[in-house]
């Protein structure tokens, strides 16, 4: 029987669609044939298949037998000829298949299969008189009998809660959401190839860590029950990552995931992969070039070119990028000089005048990053790096030469978010304690993402730390800028979701 689509099919009709399905391949069964083959060996990609039979004229057949797999998409015939859409990752060609090639028993199985089968196929390529470029069915292998009915190919799947739960069916149905992911995984590519070409060794640090740390965040907490201790989920690489250039290491990366227990956005989600980079004997102006570099390296390989469409914006990510001092910056978009507000109750005063939100009971630091977030940020649609931050924010940045309150670091921000963030990294233990001792007197007035002290990772400073440049970089929202998504859970293959 033909293939039946399930839109707007009820739950009864869907059972009896999948009893239809599971009756098929019973009946295959029966005759002998396995619906789940083991294998099917000597499978070509569709899009070589392709590019190597272009220059076929309509009505040309190749002398080469080759062998395809994919998906079965669309069909259209009955009877002695029909044709059929196979779709693999890379791209789509027709089956031509014909009672004449095939003979009449395997063209009834083949007649009998339904959308969403997987199909091998045998034979030569020809193109058609209309000028379709097909593989002439000599010998159909059913490689997976699909028991559940596809999402309808033509309209695409568009709810927001069965493409993110069931990222499966939104990656067959929607040709754009395979790009993204393909363009995810280039992306990731590209910036490990920068990397290894610039002497960088790739390592592994600890998921689950006894101690956490390297950012301002919640973390999980899980229980090893054999060490009878409780462990965090990572919310940072960062601290083991340095004591890695202790060890002599000068120049490693890790790319991976984190997990950090805050809140759902469309730029936040709970695990989240970022790339952290630590090179000896460099500063954050090192950084922040080598940055730009690499961004536009990615850009280039995972969408052709260097600029990319964002909204009614578009964005050149070409070096080198703007740059600007982030007091005078935030200053120019607020109408507040921070530097004239330099506690927590006379910034909040002035940003309450303003009409922004300033929460009692924040520190000034945090206040900084709202004032930031709510008025300078947005604005900053072109690759941008701010630089100089006040030493309150940066528990793990060196100090300026000519101001000890502020310290060597930039975030990068793209599309109206940041992307990067980066320091030339503090190696005096003795600073490092100190800044740790006001992490932990923001930890006892309530702020439970401030850093805690960690004894250990001061041990490994006090072994001599070379002076440093780091760099972090949240992979997700690159991507979400390189395919112009305006959610993460567009690149996220699986989002968290609400039970």
């Amino acid at each position: 029987m033909p293939a039946t689509e399930p839109d707007g099919v009820d739950a009864v009709g869907l059972d009896r669609l999948i009893a239809e399905r599971r009756s098929k391949a019973d009946a295959l069964r029966a005759a002998g044939i396995e619906p789940f083959p083991n294998t099917f060996p000597g499978r070509r990609p569709i899009a070589e298949v392709r590019a190597a039979h272009e220059a076929l004229e309509p009505g040309d057949e190749g002398t080469e037998v080759l062998r395809v797999a994919g998906r079965l998409t669309a069909r259209r015939g009955q009877g002695k000829v029909a044709f059929l859409d196979l779709e693999d990752r890379d791209g789509r060609i027709q089956v031509w298949a014909s009672i004449d090639r095939l003979g009449e028993e395997a063209m009834g199985r083949l007649l009998e299969s339904d959308l969403g089968d997987l199909l091998g196929v045998e034979g030569p390529v020809a193109r058609t008189r209309r000028g379709e470029l097909s593989v002439v069915a000599a010998e159909v292998t059913l490689l997976a009998k699909a028991l559940r009915p596809p999402p309808d190919k033509h309209a695409g799947l568009k709810d927001p809660e069965t493409r993110y739960r069931q990222r499966y069916l939104d990656l067959l149905s929607n040709d754009d959401v395979r790009g993204t992911f393909v363009a995810r995984a280039k992306t990731i590519a590209a910036i490990r190839r920068f990397l290894e070409d610039r002497g960088f060794l790739e390592v592994e640090t600890p998921a689950l860590q006894p101690m956490y740390g390297g950012a301002a965040a919640r973390p999980f907490v899980t229980h090893h029950n054999q060490l009878d201790r409780d462990l965090y989920l990572r919310i940072a690489p960062e601290l083991y990552l340095k004591r890695c250039l202790v060890g002599g290491l000068e120049r490693v990366y890790e790319l991976g995931k984190n997990f950090r227990n805050e809140g759902v956005s469309f730029k936040h989600n709970p695990e989240f992969t970022t790339l952290e980079t630590y090179e000896a004997y460099v500063d954050y102006a090192h950084v922040a070039e080598m940055l730009e570099s690499m961004v536009h390296e990615a850009a280039v390989a995972a969408t052709g070119g260097s600029t990319v469409a964002w909204g009614d914006h578009v964005i050149d990510f070409t070096p080198p990028w703007t740059r600007l001092d982030l007091r005078d910056a935030i200053g120019a978009a607020s109408g507040i000089d921070v530097r004239e507000h330099t506690t927590a109750e006379a910034l909040r005063d002035a940003m309450r005048a303003g009409g922004l939100e300033a929460p009692d009971d924040t520190p000034w630091a945090k206040l900084l990053d709202a004032l930031l977030t709510q008025t300078l940020e947005p604005t900053l649609i072109q690759p941008t790096f701010l630089l100089n931050y006040p030493l309150e924010l940066s528990p793990f940045a060196k100090r300026t030469s000519d101001d000890p309150g502020t310290v060597e670091r930039f975030e990068a921000f793209v599309g109206g978010m940041e992307i990067a963030n980066a320091f030339t990294e503090l190696n005096d233990p003795d600073d490092q304690r100190e800044r740790f001792a006001m992490q932990q007197a923001d930890r006892e007035a309530g702020d439970d993402e401030a850093q805690p002290m960690d004894e250990d990772f001061l041990a490994a400073l006090e072994h001599g730390m070379p002076p440093a440049g780091g760099l972090g970089v949240g992979i997700d929202r690159l991507v979400m800028l390189f395919t112009g998504k305006s959610s993460i859970r567009e690149v996220i293959l699986f989002p968290a979701m609400r039970s």
